[in-house]
């Protein structure tokens, strides 16, 4: 499998103890790592890390991942017969961390109240893998959260958290939160985000 290099930050301590740290990936779909999204992704893994998790922060525009080819004439390939997909890019090297982690957080500012256009590129290719019982496993049942944030006049949130929450749960994971933020109340929500981060360290410890 491919390596994703250059495109990710490391949080959280792995030599705090003996004990076993909870590993989540945060997903971004947002091209902007210091911006709204990765603001809230980042109180979101701060309440996590104050009680002990460690993990990693990828972005999805920073990476090869094409959109979904529709490979034969019934528009499906070999992720229905295989659970992989046929395309070449930073997709298999991905989808190895989201089945690695204990928790995957997917992190989208909204665009037209729907999910940023490089998560869904994502999550279209890989909802169709785990239509495959070996593209399934290690995702199947996995611990998911969601943060949907919009800008602009900030309408769009809680659609766009629709729109995540049914592509999620069609690939098999256990989604446990859906955080809707708009930009007139993001600096109340990073508090929500850090708090609910100690709720899921906690929960998971």
């Amino acid at each position: 499998m491919g390596k994703l290099s250059n495109k990710s930050r490391v949080y959280g301590s792995i030599t705090r103890n003996r004990e076993y740290k909870m590993r989540t990936v945060i997903i971004s779909g947002s091209q902007n790592p210091d911006g709204q999204t990765g603001r809230a992704a980042d109180a979101l893994f701060q309440g996590m890390v104050d009680k002990g998790s460690q993990g990693e922060k990828l972005f999805l525009p920073k990476m090869k991942i094409r959109r979904c080819r529709q490979c034969d004439d019934r528009g499906w390939g070999i992720c229905r017969t295989e659970g992989r997909c046929v395309i070449e890019d930073d997709f298999a090297a991905l989808v190895d961390k989201i089945k690695s982690a204990d928790m995957v957080v997917f992190a989208t500012p909204v665009y037209f109240g729907d999910l940023s256009e490089s998560m869904r590129a994502l999550l279209d290719r890989l909802r169709r893998t785990c239509m495959n019982e070996a593209g399934k496993d290690g995702i199947s049942g996995k611990l998911a959260v969601g943060i949907c944030v919009a800008g602009g006049g900030g309408g769009g949130a809680p659609s766009c958290a629709v729109s995540l929450e049914r592509v999620l749960c069609t690939c098999g994971f256990d989604v446990v939160d859906l955080i809707p933020v708009r930009r007139q109340n993001l600096d109340m929500k990073l508090d929500v985000l850090r708090i609910t981060g100690e709720w899921l360290a906690s929960r998971n410890a």
